[in-house]
């Protein structure tokens, strides 16, 4: 499971060191995608291809189950930690995302994900209200 808020720093080649908390459970291998939000999604292999199959699944005939799928495959890039836990951003991750040097990754339980700073903290500014008063009646129940 991953949970938490880390800081790391994206170096000039593009490298990420991932919080060591979670480097035994990605040694095995991940995938980085595009995500929501303008964020990068990491998801251990495994968990990456359940998703994919599972959206697989959806009719083919729906123009935003195509455009769904083929934007997650396409953007899909598998990787292995090096053995500092580094793992490389490609340059289109990095301008999807729009990350600069400052960085923070975010557990998602099931997977992590990637977000500029600045855009992480608009992104909580913009939610955090929404989130205290769970005004959502679908997810009221959740905490």
């Amino acid at each position: 499971m991953f949970l938490g808020t880390y800081t790391p720093k994206l170096d000039d080649k593009g490298r990420l060191t991932l919080p060591a908390k979670f480097r035994e459970e990605l040694a095995g291998g991940l995938v980085v995608s595009m995500g929501q939000d303008h964020s990068l999604a990491v998801f251990p292999k495994e968990e990456f291809e359940a998703r994919t199959r599972r959206a697989a699944e959806i009719s083919r005939t729906n123009p935003r189950a195509r455009a769904f799928i083929r934007n997650l495959a396409a953007s899909a890039v598998e990787q292995r930690p090096d053995g500092h836990g580094r793992i490389t951003l490609s340059p289109a991750h990095r301008e999807y995302a729009g990350l600069t040097k400052e960085c923070v990754v975010i557990g998602a339980v099931e997977s992590l994900e990637i977000w500029d700073a600045e855009s992480w903290n608009e992104y909580q500014k913009q939610t955090e209200e929404m989130f205290s008063s769970a005004a959502d009646p679908d997810l009221s129940g959740l905490i």
